[in-house]
């Protein structure tokens, strides 16, 4: 199954980090080359850094050197992201969900409000 990385997932997998579930593990670490990690990510981290709210290494750099994938934003990704219900009032989730519809794939958060909007969620 191809997979899309939620910001918390993406940080948390490349850190090594426990908090991470053993089963979204066992599925990025499955994926391979079919997980991959939206550039809204990278935005939304950039930003938590700027703020003070995140350290760490640039989030870009590290999906890149660990073979990670970039799904770009597209214009049917942003238009469906403004047009979704606001279950979820944060833009980059929204994003996230509105790029797993379109291309059809999973996301892995441990978000409790992306699997009201119908996509399939690994945690």
């Amino acid at each position: 199954m191809k997979l899309l990385l939620d910001t918390h997932t993406t940080i948390w997998w490349l850190g090594g980090d426990d908090r991470l579930s053993r089963t979204a593990k066992e599925a990025i670490a499955q994926a391979g080359a079919d997980a991959a990690v939206s550039v809204a990510c990278v935005w939304e981290a950039s930003i938590k850094v700027a703020s003070g709210r995140l350290r760490g290494p640039d989030l870009a750099s590290a999906v890149a050197a660990a073979g990670l994938l970039f799904m770009h934003i597209d214009e049917r990704h942003a238009k469906l992201a403004g047009e979704l219900p606001l279950i979820h009032r944060d833009p980059f989730d929204r994003m996230l969900v509105a790029q797993a519809r379109i291309e059809q794939l999973a996301i892995v958060t441990a978000d409790a409000d992306i699997p009201r909007y119908g996509v399939p969620v690994i945690w």
